[in-house]
């Protein structure tokens, strides 16, 4: 006499795998358009320059204080900007690859982040 197992036991269902896996997507998509929607911002010298930007890395603001406006050393707000760009967009991968790691329990998932 052959013993069966109970539904569930054995095989995995693949549609139910496949719902699953369409489940997951549809968050993560759900999640990119939250995050594309924030604003972020990032900053140099102790505020001299703060730039604002989306989740999409759109530049929505960019503020100077004007002690950091000096006409005889244009470099040096030019780097400034640059700083706070580059520290504004590193604020938006952190917390993506942050929230995309939660959703994915940490696995690569080639296409995402």
């Amino acid at each position: 006499m052959k013993a069966r197992m109970p539904k569930g036991f054995g095989r995995p269902d693949p549609n139910a795998m496949m719902r699953q896996v369409q489940k997951m997507q549809d968050a993560i998509r759900e999640k990119q358009a939250e995050l594309e929607a924030k604003e972020y911002t990032g900053t140099a010298s102790g505020e001299m320059v703060t730039v604002t930007m989306t989740g999409k890395h759109e530049i929505t603001a960019v503020k100077i204080k004007p002690e950091a406006v000096d006409p005889d050393d244009i470099e040096m707000l030019e780097d400034l900007v640059a700083a706070a760009v580059n520290s504004a967009t590193a604020a938006v991968d952190k917390e993506a690859d942050e929230e995309m790691a939660k959703m994915t329990g940490g696995m690569n998932i080639p296409g995402l982040g």
